[in-house]
């Protein structure tokens, strides 16, 4: 589903020479991609989203732009009309059109590397819908769509299954991450760890790798315990998480929870811990319906001017944002609602997904309805497998040569 397919060995060799790293969150960013919640592929839930994603748009505007990836045309017009009515700042909005299967752009959206020699590319990591749990074609492709219209090379690097949210930089070589999200045998099976690890270095930069156990969460938690639900990097040294008994509230063994507080910089420096609350309740959704458990304020997303803290209308809120204000003086910490988000498994930092500064000029249009995709090279199903041929009325993605993937259903008559 990829154009511009560099084959692995080959870029190995280029890396050596020009090593590829990825900004940390907190770099100047030139803009926050963000993919808008629609009813296309579950039918239900956008309603109850859309306002979160109305403030986290507000809010970013204030210090750079905001990208914004609708399903189809039709969305845009709706999309606009919900910002206009909350008096955002269009001139600092923009559109890419491109069906989605879902929102989580911190897992499956592009992820923007520097070279040595100063050029900017886009990471294409796998994605398979976190180890086949949801849709995912749709999703997947969506790397390779901002490239093309930002004129920046993607590396396809499908051979090894990466969200993003399942890694934490902490800007200065090291890495965490948990081998439940990363290993196990519905993302990478075929990679060991130290093959792993060298993707990761050459693609990433990353010099120290911390590896948590972490744990498979089957249903309950389809991440796997993706590690920025509890652990993320502030400034140059410091780690903020949980307390240990949080932590231990949040599934995270006695094992990994000694990792943690063990943990120390590539440089051999212990970091500097602070530990955020869990609410004080079991969140409940803006409807009433329970959750069923206590969430997380370490998913929070540092942009150029504000630092986007979740909120869930708890008595912990404003403690966690006095906190996080705290670590960024010089960013307006501003929490958004994150009641009915998190019923669906993420919060602000899943969501989002940084665009690093210098690494291309947006000019973003809504493609034309007969825009040329090139040729049709694949169909898939809905959860991302190649098939041949569909069945009459069957629901299917077309997967054309630009890395272009449309929704299309075969009739009695053609395919």
């Amino acid at each position: 589903m990829r154009t511009n397919l560099l084959i692995f060995n080959f870029f190995l060799a280029f890396t050596a020479s020009a090593q590829l790293i990825m900004p940390h969150e907190e770099s100047e960013h030139e803009g926050t991609w963000l993919q808008w919640p629609h009813n296309y592929t579950y039918g239900f839930g956008a309603e109850d989203l859309e306002m979160s994603w109305v403030e986290m748009t507000a809010a970013l505007t204030s210090g750079e732009r905001v990208h914004l990836i609708a399903y189809a045309e039709e969305e845009v017009m709706h999309i606009s009309n919900l910002l206009e009515a909350a008096e955002v700042d269009m001139g600092q909005v923009d559109f890419q059109v491109c069906p989605t299967d879902d929102f989580w752009v911190r897992d499956n959206g592009p992820i923007f590397v520097q070279s040595g020699a100063g050029e900017w590319l886009i990471l294409d990591w796998g994605f398979n819908g976190w180890g086949g749990d949801a849709p995912f074609a749709l999703d997947d492709a969506v790397p390779t769509a901002i490239a093309s219209n930002l004129d920046l090379e993607v590396i396809d690097l499908s051979a090894m299954v990466l969200e993003g949210g399942a890694i934490e930089i902490d800007g200065q070589g090291t890495l965490m991450a948990t081998r439940s999200s990363i290993t196990g045998e519905d993302r990478n099976p075929g990679l060991t760890e130290a093959e792993i690890e060298i993707y990761l270095s050459e693609y990433i930069g990353v010099e120290q790798f911390i590896w948590l156990d972490g744990l498979f969460g089957g249903t309950e938690d389809i991440t796997d315990q993706h590690i920025d639900g509890f652990v993320k990097f502030a400034g140059d040294h410091t780690l903020v998480t949980m307390e240990d008994a949080d932590l231990n509230y949040w599934y995270v063994s006695n094992s990994d929870r000694a990792i943690i507080d063990q943990a120390v910089n590539a440089s051999g420096t212990p970091y500097t811990r602070v530990n955020l609350p869990l609410t004080q309740f079991p969140v409940q959704t803006t409807w009433g319906q329970n959750v069923g458990f206590r969430s997380s304020y370490v998913n929070y997303y540092v942009a150029n001017a504000v630092v986007l803290v979740p909120a869930y209308d708890d008595p912990m809120d404003a403690v966690a944002l006095e906190i996080i204000q705290g670590l960024y003086p010089e960013r307006t910490a501003v929490g958004i609602n994150c009641q009915n988000m998190v019923l669906y498994g993420g919060m602000v930092h899943c969501v989002t997904q940084q665009q690093p500064m210098g690494s291309g000029a947006m000019s973003l249009h809504t493609p034309p309805p007969n825009e040329d995709h090139g040729a049709c090279v694949k169909l898939l199903d809905l959860v991302g497998r190649e098939i041949q041929h569909p069945e009459a009325g069957q629901l299917f993605f077309r997967v054309y040569q630009d890395g272009w993937a449309a929704k299309a259903m075969r009739t009695i008559d053609g395919p």
